[in-house]
């Protein structure tokens, strides 16, 4: 922890000493890690120097619904020092950009809702497309002679991970040999393959890709799964709800329902069941019928797509930022 303490502090120190050099006004701040964050909050705020909150991660929140489950209840002190230094920061703040509705909630409790601005995250839509399912990628992978649930990213806290092989499991009980491909590196790796080897479920297990594979990647997938625990559905929004659908693929969430990414994932035609093992017959029946089924699976891939292309269009959001940015300056 120390070493950590370290590197904030210094990290830190090279953040003010860059914004003292450049002088930007003003200055727009995410996912900075809260004591990075209140340094710049304090040094900024004696500067006179406007500051813009762009709030990704309600981190406090995520701490206190882990502390005492999948972290040590010790961390429950830790999130009410991070509550503090986020509150404090975001009331010094100029203006708040927040990524979903529900984060208004803990503003609204640090009196800072008056400064908040929704502009949800969005997708590279010119870097992520549909490309053919049988890519040179998929092709290289092995990945193009059978059905395929994919799930690409990172597995950590907010997942279980056992859940995308029971998923699969339960497609193949019905009929349909799936295979399973994770694409992902960290602690999850054993947990995937040990869960894959007891329920006999194929696996291709592989490491993050080069960034100039991503648009294969996804489209190698013919559902791409989508992993939330119900406790991180406050304060998380997972990005691949976003690459998801500008790839052009269904999608499977097992994640809260009241997550704002579900909603997404449903008008693109997707399934949403909560992240539990109950969940599981139902969302193996919905994917089983869509892979017996190749004109409604081509069908929901292109609602996907076109729904992303309506959601993120990126111009809409740089004026949302331009007017937020203009305002605090």
């Amino acid at each position: 922890m120390s070493g950590v303490r370290c590197r904030n502090f210094a990290s830190a120190l090279d953040l003010i000493a860059f914004v003292r050099r450049t002088r930007p006004d003003p200055v727009l701040v995410s996912t900075t890690p809260v004591p990075m964050l209140v340094m710049l909050a304090a040094v900024l705020w004696l500067w006179r120097t406007p500051r813009v909150l762009w709030h990704q991660d309600v981190q406090a929140v995520a701490v206190a619904r882990l502390a005492g489950t999948k972290l040590s209840p010790i961390f429950s002190l830790l999130a009410r020092v991070l509550e503090w230094g986020e509150r404090w920061s975001s009331r010094r703040a100029a203006a708040i950009v927040v990524i979903t509705e529900a984060f208004r909630s803990v503003h609204s409790q640090w009196g800072t809702a008056d400064k908040v601005t929704v502009i949800p995250n969005w997708a590279p839509l010119d870097e992520i497309s549909p490309r053919e399912r049988d890519n040179d990628w998929a092709v290289t992978q092995g990945l193009d002679d059978e059905p395929t649930l994919l799930y690409a990213g990172t597995l950590g806290l907010k997942h279980d991970p056992e859940l995308l092989v029971s998923l699969a499991a339960s497609v193949r009980k019905l009929g349909t040999p799936v295979r399973l491909v994770v694409v992902n590196e960290g602690p999850a790796v054993p947990v995937v393959k040990a869960a894959a080897a007891r329920l006999d479920v194929p696996l291709t297990l592989l490491p993050f890709q080069p960034y100039s594979d991503l648009p294969d990647v996804p489209a190698s997938g013919d559902i791409l799964v989508v992993l939330l625990e119900q406790d991180a559905g406050e304060f998380s929004v997972p990005s691949k709800t976003l690459s998801y659908p500008a790839a052009g693929r269904p999608v499977l969430g097992l994640m809260p329902p009241e997550n704002l990414a579900a909603s997404l994932v449903l008008d693109a035609g997707g399934f949403i069941a909560p992240p539990v093992r109950s969940s599981l017959p139902a969302a193996g029946m919905w994917a089983d019928q869509l892979l017996r089924d190749p004109a409604r699976l081509a069908q929901l891939g292109a609602e996907s797509r076109l729904l992303a292309e309506k959601e993120f269009a990126l111009e809409t959001c740089a004026d949302e930022f331009e007017r937020v940015l203009a305002v605090s300056g």
